[in-house]
């Protein structure tokens, strides 16, 4: 598997980040949902270290991805119809979006609420704002919608995938797929 996308499928390393934050993404959020619900204790303050770290990986992820696709070039869209392919460039935009805000959300709230932020124990993050514990409920409200509505959009953006592979069998899905062996067009086939 090349590393650079070529015109027809993503490289390696476009695959490598899209599914290391597909994971840490749902990963991290259902964890958070779990650690809200933990007595208190030192437990649930490691848990809470780790879901912030986690959150900052993601973030570094992001700025790492984007980087990447300023250096890679995108591969052409799958034949679709107009609307399809607004629809898909539109959701791309969003999930890019939600998944900057979600942690970049998350640290304001920690901020907001006056705790420490580091990264994995190995330092500590500045504020983003100062402590103000009225905006740390807000800021607790905005980040969890963020997550569910960024939850919604992804399943918006895996369900339209299954879609084109399962009933438009194209190679929507199986060019994002690692190893996946790209469909043969038909010669009737639009290019």
């Amino acid at each position: 598997m090349a590393i650079k996308s070529t015109e027809t499928q993503w490289g390696g390393m476009a695959k490598l980040l899209h599914w290391l934050m597909a994971l840490a993404i749902i990963g991290n959020g259902i964890f958070g949902l779990i650690m809200v619900e933990m007595p208190r204790g030192m437990g649930k303050l490691n848990a809470f270290a780790l879901h912030k770290s986690i959150g900052l990986t993601v973030l570094a992820l992001l700025l790492l991805r984007v980087s990447w696709r300023w250096f890679d070039r995108k591969p052409r869209d799958e034949p679709m119809p107009r609307w399809q392919s607004l629809a898909a460039h539109l959701t791309h935009g969003v999930l890019y979006l939600f998944m900057l805000a979600l942690p970049l959300s998350g640290w304001i709230m920690n901020s907001l609420h006056g705790y420490p932020l580091q990264f994995f124990k190995l330092f500590n993050l500045p504020a983003l704002a100062e402590k103000n514990e009225d905006l740390s409920e807000l800021a607790e409200t905005a980040h969890e919608t963020l997550f569910w509505v960024l939850l919604l959009v992804v399943i918006a953006h895996a369900g339209a995938a299954l879609v084109h592979h399962l009933f438009e069998r194209d190679n929507t899905l199986l060019r994002m797929l690692p190893f996946a062996r790209l469909r043969q067009r038909k010669s009737g086939d639009s290019p």
